[in-house]
């Protein structure tokens, strides 16, 4: 390592890997939004953010701990032009209210949301 390597680090980060609570709050947050299934909400963080990536392991650990808690529910698709159906997850309806907080937990930490004043005034104990 030389001090060229620190500074090409800040330069360029590697991505960071989301974690099981950030990513069930990241695909509540998708889900709000339609449909979807794994490797969409795979590609769509790396879409979408220079900044974090989704493993398969943490990803399918969170559907498996969303679907467990009655939160999302999954169903067979199939889809023009693929041999097999593809495994879709909705938000089940009694859980909307639920997964919008939860979205916002993901929508303030990545910086997607816009800090309100009352949250500024929550962070800044005011």
């Amino acid at each position: 390592m030389n001090f060229e390597d620190i500074y090409c680090f800040f330069r360029n980060p590697p991505p960071l890997y989301l974690n099981q609570e950030l990513a069930v709050c990241y695909i509540l947050d998708i889900l709000l939004q339609g449909d979807s299934y794994g490797t969409e909400l795979i590609a769509r963080l790396e879409h979408e953010s220079s900044t974090y990536r989704l493993s398969d392991t943490v990803l399918y650990s969170a559907i498996k701990f969303l679907e467990a808690n009655g939160t999302i529910v999954g169903y067979w698709k199939k889809v023009e032009g693929r041999g097999r159906p593809r495994r879709m997850y909705q938000i089940d309806a009694e859980w909307v209210g639920k997964a919008k907080e939860l979205a916002y937990f993901w929508e303030r930490y990545s910086g997607t949301h816009p800090k309100s004043a009352d949250d500024r005034a929550l962070s800044t104990g005011s």
